[in-house]
C-alpha cells in the first residue's frame, strides 16, 4: 500500500519568542531517498531555544523544532535500501552521505550533501513535508523531532540497537555525543593529563565523561552556578571552581592551580569571553583548547597572537567529530555496555503537551536534559 498523508500532533513554533503550540499537522509521505519516522522521545537542547528566541540567523518560521530524538521508521521512500519500516533509529542533524569530499576525508564529519537546503528548513528537493491549517511548516536541522511523525533524508538516519531505550538514547542525537567526542576525538585527551571544562550543563558533563574515559588524571569543572558542582563530580570532575569567587581572571587561577596551565580545556557555553579564558588557561608549549559551545551570530573571538605562537592550539568541534551514520550506533552500544553514561543526564521527563515547561526548566538551570515522551 502506498504511504498516505499522516495527521498527527506537533509542537509548532509559529513565530520567534513565542511558546510552542501543540497543533494537528499533516505529514506527507517520504519522497525518494527519504524516511518517515514515528518519534517516540525527544529532548530539548539549548540550540532549539536559541532558534526559538529569534537570535539564530538561519532561524525561519513557522517551523517544527527539535533535533535530539529517537523513533521507529514508519515508511521509506523510493531508492532507500539501508533502512526499512520497523527499524529503530536516531535522526541526525549532521548527515553522512559517504560520497562528498567531506565524508571521504577522515579528518572531518561535516557532510555537506544537503547543507544548503537543510539550512533553509527544506528537504533536499527544496520542499517541506509538513503543513498545518493550510500553511507550510519548515523543517529544522534536518530532523524536526518535536512531532509525532517526521520526514528526514535517508543519509540523516542512524539505525540502532532495537533494545535501546529510546527515552534515553535520544540524547545521543546531540549533546552527549558532542561533549564526549570533543574530548576523545577532537582534543584526543591523553592518559594522565589535566583538563578544564567551562560550563557544566549537559555538554560539559559529557566532556568530563570523555576526559575520564580517556584517562585524564585531573578534571577541573568551571561554572558560575555552584549547584552544578555535585553532578560534575559524579561524572568524574576532581574539583570545581566558580569564577565569581576570585578577584583575578579565571585563566590566572587555573594557571596557578596547575603549575602553568591545563593540557586540555573545553568551552561548553558559547561565550566568546570564556573561549578566550579557556585558551589562555592552557599550558604553554602544548595546551589544546576546544570550542564546543556555539556563540551567537556575529560574535568574534580574540586573544593575543603570542598565545598561539607559544604553542597553544585553538580548535573547534561539531557533533564531537563523529561521522554520524556509522558512529551513533556504536555510541548506543557503548551505552548499552555501560562504557558511557546516558541515564544520568536525564533530570526530568514530561508528556508532549508540557514541552514548553522543558524550555522553562532549561532556562532556569534546574535541568540537565528534559526528555519529552511524544
Amino acid at each position: 500500500m502506498a504511504p498516505q498523508v499522516i495527521k498527527c500532533r506537533a509542537a509548532v513554533a509559529w513565530e520567534a519568542g513565542k511558546p510552542l503550540s501543540i497543533e494537528e499537522i499533516e505529514v506527507a509521505p517520504p519522497k525518494a531517498h527519504e524516511v518517515r519516522i514515528k518519534i517516540i522521545a525527544t529532548a530539548v537542547c539549548h540550540t532549539d531555544a536559541y532558534t526559538l528566541s529569534g537570535a539564530d540567523p538561519e532561524g525561519c518560521f513557522p517551523v517544527i523544532l527539535g533535533h535530539e530524538g529517537a523513533g521507529i521508521v514508519e515508511s521509506v521512500g523510493e531508492g532507500v535500501t539501508r533502512l526499512k519500516a520497523g527499524d529503530t533509529v536516531i535522526p541526525l542533524y549532521i548527515p553522512q552521505c559517504g560520497e562528498c569530499k567531506f565524508c571521504l576525508n577522515p579528518k572531518t564529519n561535516l557532510c555537506q550533501k544537503i547543507r544548503i537546503t537543510q539550512g533553509k528548513g527544506l528537504m533536499p528537493d527544496g520542499t517541506s513535508r509538513f503543513t498545518c491549517k493550510g500553511k507550510t511548516l519548515l523543517h529544522y536541522m534536518g530532523t524536526s523531532t518535536f512531532s509525532e511523525y517526521t520526514v528526514v533524508a535517508d543519509i540523516s538516519v542512524a539505525r540502532i540497537d532495537p533494545l535501546a531505550p529510546l527515552d534515553k538514547v535520544c540524547l545521543l542525537g546531540c549533546g552527549i555525543s558532542t561533549g564526549y567526542g570533543a574530548a576523545v576525538n577532537t582534543a584526543k585527551v591523553e592518559p594522565g593529563s589535566t583538563c578544564a571544562v567551562f560550563g557544566l550543563g549537559g555538554v560539559g558533563l559529557a566532556v568530563i565523561m570523555g576526559c575520564k574515559v580517556a584517562g585524564a588524571s585531573r578534571i577541573i569543572g568551571v561554572d558560575i552556578n555552584k549547584e552544578k558542582f555535585a553532578k560534575a563530580k559524579e561524572f568524574g570532575a576532581s574539583e570545581c571552581i566558580n569564577p565569581q569567587d576570585f578577584s583575578k581572571p579565571i585563566q590566572e587561577v587555573l594557571i596557578e592551580m596547575t603549575d602553568g596551565g591545563v593540557d586540555f580545556s573545553f568551552e561548553c557555553i558559547g561565550n566568546v569571553k570564556v573561549m578566550r579564558a579557556a585558551l589562555e588557561a592552557c599550558h604553554k608549549g602544548w595546551g589544546i583548547s576546544v570550542v564546543v559551545g556555539v556563540a551567537a551570530s556575529g560574535e568574534e573571538i580574540a586573544t593575543r597572537p603570542f598565545q598561539l605562537v607559544t604553542g597553544r592550539t585553538w580548535k573547534g568541534t561539531a557533533f564531537g567529530g563523529w561521522k554520524s551514520v556509522e558512529s551513533v550506533p556504536k555510541l548506543v552500544s557503548e551505552y548499552m555496555s555501560k562504557k558511557i553514561k546516558v541515564d544520568e543526564f536525564v533530570t526530568h521527563n514530561l508528556p508532549f503537551d508540557q514541552i514548553n515547561k522543558a524550555f522553562e526548566l532549561m532556562h532556569s538551570g534546574k535541568s540537565i536534559r528534559t526528555v519529552v515522551k511524544i
